[in-house]
């Protein structure tokens, strides 16, 4: 008699292990355990993760590439300006984030030992520079190409640090809709660009006095 094919897919898993994760605020104990669970082949797993780390890792990634796929839909993303380019990943990859917000901070606040949890961003973290070096231009034009590679590196890790930061303010975020971190991306992108690109203008202010709004009202709950 033929064996019953599976139907199991890597959407499947993702979905399945999201559930377990969430209903039980761990990881499986085993893929094994989790394959008989979910009554399907321990080896039907491995074709296409090697390990529930690596589920977490690609789920960033996927979001990231969505978020990517939505934003090109949009014809007149092309005409964009770097700065809107920009604005509007931070738009589109947080509405996503919004819609699976309880397993998102799951894997980055989940166990002791939170800050750990940020190793699970490095595949987002090589995409989002490729994204950041074809949307960014250098500020300074220089021929040395050491001076180049330098500043490249500069622009990127900024970037990179801007998108965590951006992060960080949206898992704190308690507003309805979560209509200060939108706040925040578009205060946080004008000012970045003001002080990298353009002479620091009121945006930098601006920004400023938002920042130290929110910090005030923090201290002020949390007390």
């Amino acid at each position: 008699m033929a064996k019953k094919k599976s139907m199991i897919t890597e959407e499947k898993i993702i979905e399945l292990y999201t559930d377990y994760c969430l209903m039980h605020n761990k990881m499986p104990n085993s893929v094994y355990q989790f394959s008989k669970e979910n009554q399907f082949e321990e080896s039907e797993f491995y074709t296409f993760f090697t390990s529930f780390e690596q589920i977490e890792r690609h789920y960033f990634s996927k979001m990231f590439n969505y978020s990517i796929e939505v934003m090109h839909k949009n014809p007149d993303y092309q005409n964009y300006d770097s700065m809107q380019q920009l604005t509007t990943f931070y738009f589109t990859f947080f509405e996503m984030a919004t819609a699976n917000r309880s397993f998102v901070k799951y894997l980055l606040e989940n166990g002791k030992m939170p800050l750990k949890n940020l190793s699970k961003l490095k595949q987002l973290r090589t995409l989002f520079i490729s994204f950041v070096k074809n949307v960014l231009e250098n500020p300074i034009k220089m021929e040395n190409q050491k001076g180049i590679d330098f500043q490249n590196r500069l622009v990127n890790e900024a970037a990179w640090i801007q998108f965590l930061t951006i992060f960080s303010f949206w898992l704190n975020d308690t507003s309805k809709q979560f209509e200060k971190t939108d706040i925040f991306i578009e205060k946080s992108v004008k000012a970045s660009f003001d002080l990298v690109y353009n002479v620091p203008i009121e945006s930098i202010i601006d920004f400023g006095k938002f920042i130290w709004k929110e910090k005030i009202a923090t201290n002020f709950r949390d007390n």
